[in-house]
């Protein structure tokens, strides 16, 4: 077998075999297929797409390429989340505490922000003395303890992942759904949990910025952990606006906060769409029977106090301060709030996502690269959604600064990125769709286009 021929046969559109893509990936790995022959490869992956098939054997040969985590120590259904990344995005925080306070075991590995997307593992180390880089056996430890845990990717998962990723940023083959889809299920495959909900975000903040890309990427996904033997789910859900009023590491640690202390009202996108993921969690967990029965339980965890108490009890475990998930306000302490006001009068009609993310980052909450440092207080909160009515002069946002070096264009990009009309508009729906097993099976000929 030889890896030009597979390039050939993938170039010509014919479908590969289990054992061909194992062969690619694994001599990838090992570094009998260099890297300008897998680049060659990915290219043709994006111009001529693959089967469902094909991105199950892709993911699994990708999962299987380093160490698979062992959870069977732990009891029950081991569920896990992910979301494909946003803006304001702090359902983890959120969702995995009611789903462990309903009894449904969560053991969750997370990444970091870049850009303008926020990473779990950054708000979790906005607390002090939280420690994400933990070994698998400790996270199994807290979860038997706590039912919960979330901790950095193990250095040894998924290698053919972190190689082909480097690969895919600088050959022009991101935007291929068949190896999204597969970077994404290869390492919830390999972190060894028996049911998946995913969070795929579409809008001006997300990566899929249309519906039907968003629906394409959802489908295949949870395709691919049907294939493999995950149970999966998959919502869409808004990313044209911040999913959260709070865009910043500590920010948003409270703001998760304040929706498990009940004080968020329902309605608040935030709090629905964590209700909604959490009750999704507890059906694929056994801890309920329907979507019903799911949201009430997630509704008394969180007027019990116990998804709190889940929170602190992880927090604690990894090293951290519980008094700051009693007192957030302690995670945001910086040098100066800059209000943000708006110059006209009327309905906000629009709060762009990315703008807001940019305008944040720019503060210090966000990374333009994997090496930089970000300071953990800064970031946005904003004082008006999509839909309300605005003073002139009257407040949009806060913006809290510890460093005024790039004050100016951040609050204009902020600025910016509201969007004030005379007449109000039609607020749209968080959540889009609900893709599951049975509605996922769309034809082959999706998840075989192309990406031009």
């Amino acid at each position: 077998m030889r890896a030009v021929d597979l390039i050939n046969k993938k170039r010509e559109g014919l479908p590969m075999t289990d054992d061909e893509i194992r062969f690619l990936v694994s001599g990838f790995v090992d570094g009998s297929v260099p890297d300008y022959q897998m680049s060659a490869w990915m290219m043709a992956v994006c111009l001529r797409g693959m089967t469902h098939h094909e991105i199950a054997a892709l993911t699994n040969a990708m999962a299987c390429s380093g160490a698979m985590v062992d959870l069977s120590d732990l009891s029950g259904i081991k569920v896990d989340k992910h979301s494909t990344g946003g803006v304001g995005d702090t359902t983890t925080l959120v969702s995995a505490p009611i789903a462990a306070a309903c009894g449904v075991t969560v053991a969750k590995m997370s990444g970091r922000g870049l850009g303008h997307t926020g990473g779990t593992l950054d708000k979790l180390e906005a607390i002090p003395g939280v420690n994400i880089e933990r070994s698998v056996d400790e996270m199994i430890e807290i979860v038997k303890k706590t039912g919960l845990c979330v901790i950095g990717q193990s250095s040894g998962l998924d290698p053919a992942d972190k190689l082909m990723y480097a690969l895919r940023d600088v050959t022009g083959t991101v935007k291929s759904i068949p190896l999204i889809a597969s970077s994404i299920m290869s390492k919830k495959i390999a972190a060894g949990a028996d049911a998946i909900v995913l969070d795929v975000k579409t809008g001006s903040g997300a990566f899929m910025e249309t519906l039907e890309r968003a629906r394409e990427l959802a489908a295949t996904m949870v395709n691919i952990g049907e294939k493999l033997g995950r149970r999966t789910v998959a919502l869409i859900t808004d990313m044209n606006c911040p999913l959260g009023r709070a865009v910043g590491n500590g920010l948003e640690v409270a703001d998760a906060v304040y929706v498990l202390r009940g004080e968020v009202k329902r309605g608040d996108p935030l709090r629905d769409v964590c209700v909604l993921i959490s009750a999704y969690m507890l059906m694929l967990g056994g801890a309920a029977k329907n979507i019903g029965e799911a949201k009430n339980a997630a509704e008394r965890a969180i007027a019990s106090g116990a998804a709190l108490n889940k929170l602190r009890e992880m927090v604690e475990a990894l090293g951290g301060n519980g008094s700051f998930i009693d007192e957030p306000e302690k995670l945001t302490r910086v040098k100066r709030i800059y209000e943000l006001k708006s110059r006209a009068a009327g309905h906000v009609r629009s709060i762009n996502a990315l703008d807001i993310g940019v305008a944040s980052a720019m503060l210090g909450a966000g990374r333009a690269k994997k090496s930089d440092k970000i300071d953990p207080a800064v970031g946005i909160v904003l004082k008006k959604r999509v839909g309300e009515y605005v003073g002139a002069n009257e407040l949009l946002a806060l913006m809290y600064v510890n460093d005024d070096t790039s004050l100016e264009e951040s609050s204009a990009l902020a600025l910016k990125a509201f969007e004030i009309g005379e007449k109000p508009t039609f607020v749209p729906p968080m959540v889009y769709e609900t893709v599951t097993a049975e509605n996922a099976a769309c034809d082959l000929e999706s998840a075989c286009a192309p990406i031009l």
